[in-house]
């Protein structure tokens, strides 16, 4: 068993590469909005300008600066390749800067998953 993870850079993404991994046979996956090091640094996500009691307009207009961390479990080297791929065709290569980071892990006991 592996855990894929994948940081996606683009939320956009996010309904595109979830019918991407279903259709590559995942049968669950976990989404996290998740913020790195750089929109940290950059403080992109905690402005000191937006008011204490925001409109609803201004809620909605705002520009999201999340990131999507999705994983899943899978079975074996052979699901681990079809995410790989499926991830691709979605964001392109994962090799080009700001793409996303796909990172594939090992899982020695795992507890709670349903039988497929």
């Amino acid at each position: 068993m592996f855990i894929v993870l994948l940081v996606l850079n683009d939320p956009e993404l996010t309904d595109q590469l979830l019918e991407a991994w279903e259709g590559a046979g995942v049968s669950g996956v976990t989404i996290l909005h998740s913020s790195g090091l750089g929109r940290t640094r950059r403080r992109i996500e905690l402005r000191d300008d937006i008011p204490l009691i925001p409109s609803l307009k201004s809620l909605i207009e705002a520009e999201e600066t999340f990131s999507r961390t999705l994983f899943s479990v899978v079975p074996d080297e052979a699901m681990v390749d079809r995410l790989t791929a499926a991830t691709e065709q979605v964001v392109g290569d994962l090799s080009r800067p700001g793409s996303g980071v796909l990172a594939v892990i090992p899982v020695v006991r795992a507890l709670g998953l349903e039988k497929v």
